[in-house]
């Protein structure tokens, strides 16, 4: 999608700090941190909520929960995280390509609305 800023990241027309990238994704640090650690996975390939996944799409968001828990030194896992993926603009998506947060290096809460 042209106007996507994750787009931009995956195709390298706009820099940002990729800390993992494989064939599938890429993972870099949030500009707005919620957390001590904040991280983005991003898949390589774009669509916006995970009821627009294709099979091979929904396999994809799947090796990427399978690699972030092998990537716990990396990004400062080891005392617990929380993956959060927001759908829509009343649960806070500001960008409409999915993506997967990953929260850590504190103590969180929960506090419902």
């Amino acid at each position: 999608m042209q106007d996507c800023l994750f787009c931009k990241f995956v195709n390298r027309e706009l820099n940002t700090d990729i800390i993992f990238e494989n064939d599938d994704f890429i993972i870099f640090k949030d500009i707005a941190p919620k957390a001590k650690n904040h991280f983005l996975a991003v898949p390589k390939k774009h669509f916006k909520y995970l009821s627009d996944m294709t099979e091979e799409d929904s396999a994809t968001v799947g090796r990427i929960l399978m690699k972030i828990s092998s990537l716990t030194k990396l990004l400062g896992l080891e005392k617990g995280y929380r993956l959060v993926i927001n759908q829509g603009d009343d649960a806070g998506q500001t960008v409409p390509h999915l993506h997967i947060h990953i929260l850590s290096g504190q103590k969180m809460g929960w506090e419902p609305a």
